[in-house]
């Protein structure tokens, strides 16, 4: 299925920084509504040891801790979490080169078909976006990573082994993640453990360059990922996340830690116990931020409802099954800032 305005051509965010113009272009300005609140403060988050997982006397105090940032906010942050600093910083180092890439050598993938397993992109989805977001991305399939590698770029020379390493890295959290959410929601830590090993993985690979005007635009707009769980890799700070009191915070960047949200298909699993969490990206005046956010769901087809020990009295079927083919449908014609695919699954 072709995103509407499937129009291929596009300025990069790259490309207009390179121009070194003082102000933005007017399709970037959004309403004055929608634009960031530069007087925020950096806000106490929850930050989660892994290495608790290995130690039965306080794997216990682990699950409380994660069963708290699940249900009040849907977003944590990890230390110890196994993936070494090396193989964090090669992943960025080769997104940075990829980016600094001549336009052309860039542009052979882009797409505006939101379903092509390897597309380089701008904005949202500038076929779609009435408000361009200051952002270029290439995003790419990477689960199994042995079906989908040979299709990723070839330029910087060394961007396949080392967003490799990170994406089989990522990949292997994810999974040890998942058991520890289900457990912190009382399900069985087998609950779709084979549909969980053989689920998608989408490696969104973020660009923000420096922006002249950072208070009147945005990264990424707010909106929910539609998946179980992101886990994001930053070079600097730069994300915000918003409470159930709709309260934007400021993620604070730990040097090391990698940052875990909550997706929709985990709101749907847990009959909406644990809520998606609405984020957005900033942009800053002085520096180019850069993000791989490893994105996991179940296969492209795979129908997810309520899991039946997430259902009582107390609590009925609050979600229809919905799948991540299906989001992508969805998103393919319609901007995020439009709705969420999620809505079209609750059941008043």
């Amino acid at each position: 299925m072709e995103a509407k305005g499937s129009d291929t051509s596009f300025t990069s965010v790259m490309t207009l920084t390179e121009k070194c113009q003082q102000n933005i272009p007017e399709q970037y300005v959004l309403p004055p509504s929608q634009r960031p609140n530069p007087t925020l403060v950096p806000t106490s988050l929850p930050v989660i040891d892994l290495s608790m997982m290995d130690h039965p006397p306080h794997r216990s105090q682990l699950i409380l801790q994660l069963h708290a940032a699940c249900n009040q906010l849907g977003f944590f942050q990890v230390i110890n979490h196994g993936i070494s600093s090396s193989v964090m910083k090669d992943a960025l180092d080769s997104a940075e080169q990829f980016f600094d890439l001549p336009s052309d050598d860039k542009m052979c993938f882009a797409s505006a078909d939101v379903h092509k397993p390897v597309r380089y992109g701008t904005s949202m989805n500038h076929g779609v976006d009435q408000v361009f977001y200051w952002r270029d991305f290439i995003k790419h399939y990477a689960n199994p990573i042995s079906e989908w590698i040979h299709l990723w770029p070839s330029d910087p020379p060394t961007y396949k082994e080392k967003m490799g390493s990170y994406a089989k890295a990522a990949n292997a959290l994810q999974k040890r993640l998942m058991e520890v959410v289900l457990e912190s929601l009382g399900l069985n830590v087998d609950y779709l453990h084979d549909d969980i090993k053989e689920g998608s993985q989408v490696i969104a690979v973020n660009c923000y360059p420096s922006c002249p005007e950072p208070d009147l635009a945005l990264g990424m707009p707010p909106h929910t990922d539609y998946g179980t769980l992101t886990i994001l890799n930053q070079n600097h700070q730069g994300l915000e996340i918003m409470d159930h009191d709709k309260t934007w915070h400021h993620v604070p960047f730990i040097e090391g830690a990698l940052i875990v949200q909550l997706g929709d298909q985990l709101q749907v699993m847990s009959n909406g116990r644990y809520k998606s969490i609405p984020h957005r990206a900033l942009v800053n005046v002085q520096r180019k931020r850069l993000s791989i956010a490893s994105i996991h769901s179940m296969q492209l087809d795979k129908k997810v409802g309520p899991a039946p020990d997430a259902v009582d009295e107390q609590h009925p079927v609050a979600y229809k099954e919905g799948s991540f083919g299906e989001f992508l449908d969805y998103i393919s014609a319609k901007s995020l800032t439009e709705g969420n695919y999620i809505d079209t699954l609750k059941i008043p």
